[in-house]
């Protein structure tokens, strides 16, 4: 899903649950990072999750970080297509929204690296039955006045750029799956900021093998150069808009809450629904730029598991 211009972050990617279908294949290890950055350079235009995003960081991995600790032998490759349609602000802090569609892509080789159109292309680092920790490359597609001339008019685009990740998570145990999730992301140009995401969720009560529910909550915190790129105004642009000038700080930026679910239709394929919402705080709130501090995504989605 790719996120309204303006923080738009490309969202889906197969959402990771506790059922997985063991489809083993035999490709030679040495081929995996090939593949993967093959895959990332024949298919740009999906291959990019930004920063930051409609739904909650978790919420792109999803559950898969509890495969391994319900099943441990999970087939070498899991490969997940389908195609989603979702609704989101147009930008951080925009009242008008829009509907996207967009495709789902998830492909994940053992334990070691992955791609997706959430996540972006990665590699786990560190990892084990119960903790994972690594790094991933996504995109930032920035935020054109062009998406909401007559709000952004006079304020500078933000133009789109990479962005590098960094990720740890870790499961309490299995008889209590609560996920704990850190993340620190630095866009490389554009809004040339840092952001970065401490996050918790478990599976809800009344979830089986066939009907899988996350929620959990998120707080995302921002320096000061990404905040007043995104939500400051500077002299000029209080010239040529209108606003007044602003001068942002760096902190806590958006606290939020995530809901995912997944409704196994048959063993390969299967349906999501998520959904997020977030409060902006501090600087991004009180902007001239935010028209709603609430922000708001439904995504839905059908895949393909093998």
């Amino acid at each position: 899903m790719a996120r309204p211009a303006g923080r738009a972050e490309v969202s889906l990617g197969g959402k990771g649950v506790t059922q997985t279908y063991h489809a083993r294949r035999s490709w030679p290890r040495p081929a995996v990072l090939g593949l993967l950055a093959a895959l990332g350079a024949s298919l740009p235009s999906i291959a990019s999750s930004q920063t930051p995003s409609p739904l909650q960081e978790w919420q792109y991995p999803g559950g898969t970080i509890l495969d391994k600790v319900f099943d441990p032998n999970l087939p070498e490759w899991r490969v997940v297509l389908g195609a989603a349609l979702a609704s989101m602000p147009r930008y951080d802090g925009a009242r008008p929204y829009r509907t996207t569609p967009a495709p789902v892509i998830d492909i994940r080789y053992e334990d070691i690296a992955f791609f997706s159109v959430g996540e972006g292309l990665g590699m786990n680092i560190v990892h084990g039955d119960r903790y994972r920790a690594g790094i991933a490359l996504g995109y930032d597609l920035g935020r054109p006045y062009s998406d909401d001339y007559p709000h952004l008019h006079g304020l500078a685009d933000i133009g789109p750029a990479p962005v590098v990740k960094a990720f740890a998570s870790y499961v309490v145990s299995k008889k209590f799956p609560l996920v704990l999730r850190v993340d620190v992301r630095r866009i490389v140009g554009g809004a040339n900021g840092l952001l970065g995401d401490v996050e918790a969720f478990m599976p809800l009560p009344g979830s089986s093998r066939k009907f899988v529910m996350f929620a959990g909550p998120s707080m995302t915190f921002a320096n000061r150069r990404y905040l007043q790129t995104v939500f400051g105004v500077t002299e000029s642009q209080s010239l040529a808009s209108g606003y007044p000038m602003y001068t942002a700080r760096g902190g806590s930026m958006a606290a939020g809450l995530g809901f995912s679910a997944t409704r196994f239709i048959t063993p390969r394929w299967m349906f999501n629904v998520d959904a997020a919402w977030n409060r902006l705080r501090g600087s991004a709130r009180d902007s001239p730029i935010t028209q709603s501090a609430v922000q708001g995504v439904l995504e839905l989605s059908t895949e393909y598991r093998w």
